[in-house]
């Protein structure tokens, strides 16, 4: 073939350090903004974006030549900047590890309704009850030792 076609789609996840609820409300929303123009920046495309007080979930379209661990570093460097300039938490920063889940095109929308539908999912289930049912879905081993 003499081109490249790609659909590459990433279900992001990560919290704050120690899950600790510091996504404020009043600026969630601008947060989320952000998020994704930090994403445009990178050449990706930032399908959803959405969260609670305590953790992120973006959906992102990306490109073969992105290197996963590399946009998600500066992701996070530059939202945590943001918030410690703009929002003035000097004390916010991001867990360190994160999750990473590939998504088909034709889940896409299923993905986006459930990141946007963040806050009325986290009125049943806890951040935890949540990622450890997509590592069980995705089939990803993890020690619970090492997990939160």
């Amino acid at each position: 073939m003499p081109s490249t076609h790609v659909s590459l789609h990433y279900h992001l996840v990560f919290s704050t350090k120690q899950r600790v609820p510091s996504i404020d409300a009043a600026f969630r929303s601008r947060l989320h903004a952000y998020l994704g123009g930090v994403v445009r920046g990178l050449g990706g495309t930032p399908l959803e974006i959405g969260g609670v007080a305590d953790h992120v979930h973006l959906l992102v379209g990306l490109k073969p030549t992105h290197t996963l661990s590399d946009i998600i570093r500066v992701i996070k460097s530059d939202s945590s900047k943001w918030i410690h300039d703009e929002i003035r938490q000097n004390r916010f920063a991001w867990q360190e590890g994160y999750g990473a889940f590939t998504v088909s095109r034709s889940n896409v929308d299923v993905v986006r309704t459930y990141i946007a539908q963040q806050e009325e999912h986290h009125r049943q289930r806890s951040f935890q009850e949540e990622y450890l049912e997509f590592l069980q879905k995705h089939e990803i081993e993890f020690d619970e030792r090492y997990l939160w």
